[in-house]
């Protein structure tokens, strides 16, 4: 029997991914304590939560004993029997091409950091009903009670025959790079970090569409990031895979290079394929001249850091819910200016992103998620813009009933022109 995941609150209002909504006027998340749970449902975000945001509804009728001989048994052992024979079937006659598995071990979660399977749990599900909303993909949350990087694999793969696809979220790095990368080797399904690469994609979206309304091309700026975890990391690689002229990343001890002895693996690697200008020293003496600001990790960049930017310079200050570098006073030096929040133009979210990249590998059954896939749905994504391009309009809205179309169909055309897909 198939099932569909709903939301069971169609007519309530969805937050977006990325935006931490705090829950007191103070800007900070309010602990339980001793109050009634009765009581914490006069919070409008606690009342919508009530009973979780999702559930699982039947897609064919059980009216009648002929019903059920066809939705069990002795129908259904039938169609057992021929994916036996035919294990290709499954993806015919179950739920398994169009349902995806959000897998988090609650490690860093949207904001919040390390909380746990438990307590990460509404934020898979948001993810899942945003899945369902903008891309019409099913979704399952699956919150592990493990955090090592061979019991999350193994677990996963056990899990995997049921799903099309699997979605990792809210992981800490560097374990997150590891468990995609084995993951990927191990499944022939789509493996697909969002915190990583859907934060890449849209990024990538963006600066096209930046670059574009300057005059200018990726080829002719250098970039620098703040934040060498998931996200960070992402970017740097992607921007790279794209063409863009230059890009430096920081971590809390300032630029990743090679002459640095406090490097992990992952930012030894990183450290030789970026900063081909040789920076050394802080984020702030690295912005100087620089085109591009990508903020994805938290805290301030001061003011005269900004000012020293280039000319025509682009600040992308990413970071929920405060952005490393406020609006306000990104537009007094920059031509243009994104954030993570939904409050402000240009919102950076990952929703644009994700719904149409699974429902395109999902149409085509695709047995990965590649580069020039990635690549495909950036494009997209920055072609929904089109001639209305402005300063304050370089990324479509979540919203824009075109996005998750446009990104669908140029995945899927990608995954056969690369050769990954089997429909």
């Amino acid at each position: 029997m198939a099932a569909e995941i709903v939301n069971p609150r169609s007519d309530s209002s969805t937050g977006l991914e990325g935006d931490v909504e705090p829950v007191n006027s103070a800007g900070s998340v309010d602990t339980v304590g001793s109050d009634s749970v009765d009581s914490l449902d006069f919070d409008p975000a606690f009342a919508l939560h009530r009973g979780g945001k999702m559930a699982v509804q039947a897609t064919v009728p059980v009216r009648d004993k002929d019903d059920l001989s066809l939705a069990y048994t002795p129908g259904v052992a039938k169609v057992c029997s021929a994916i036996a024979e035919q294990p290709e079937l499954v993806h015919d006659y179950t739920w398994k091409s169009s349902v995806v598995a959000v897998v988090t071990d609650g490690t860093a979660v949207l904001g919040l950091g390390d909380i746990g399977p438990e307590a990460s749990l509404p934020v898979m599900e948001g993810k899942a009903i945003l899945f369902k909303q903008f891309g019409g993909v099913d979704a399952v949350p699956i919150a592990l009670d493990c955090t090592g990087v061979d019991e999350i694999v193994e677990t996963v793969v056990r899990l995997a025959p049921s799903f099309g696809g699997v979605n990792l979220e809210d992981i800490s790095a560097p374990r997150c790079f590891e468990i995609e990368r084995k993951l990927q080797g191990r499944l022939d399904i789509p493996v697909f970090h969002d915190d990583q690469h859907g934060t890449a994609i849209v990024t990538l979206a963006a600066l096209r569409n930046a670059a574009k309304l300057t005059g200018r091309t990726l080829g002719d700026l250098r970039a620098v990031i703040s934040g060498a975890g998931a996200a960070g990391v992402a970017i740097a690689k992607f921007l790279l895979e794209a063409g863009i002229g230059d890009v430096a990343v920081a971590d809390r001890k300032g630029i990743v290079s090679a002459d640095r002895d406090d490097l992990t693996d992952v930012k030894r690697e990183l450290a030789g394929i970026t900063n081909k200008a040789g920076l050394t020293g802080s984020l702030e003496s690295a912005l100087a001249g620089a085109d591009v600001f990508i903020g994805v990790s938290g805290g301030t960049v001061p003011e005269p850091a900004v000012a020293s930017m280039a000319e025509g310079a682009f600040v992308f200050a990413m970071a929920n819910p405060n952005p490393e570098v406020h609006p306000e006073i990104a537009h007094k030096y920059a031509a243009v200016v994104a954030t993570g929040r939904s409050d402000f133009p240009n919102q950076i979210n990952n929703v644009l992103a994700f719904p149409g990249i699974f429902a395109g590998a999902l149409q085509v059954r695709a047995s990965r998620i590649t580069e020039g896939m990635k690549i495909a749905a950036a494009e997209a994504l920055a072609a929904v813009v089109g001639d209305d391009l402005a300063a304050d309009y370089v990324i479509p809205s979540p919203f824009d009933e075109r996005v998750a179309p446009a990104v669908t169909a140029a995945v899927a055309a990608a995954a056969r022109a690369e050769g990954v897909a089997r429909r």
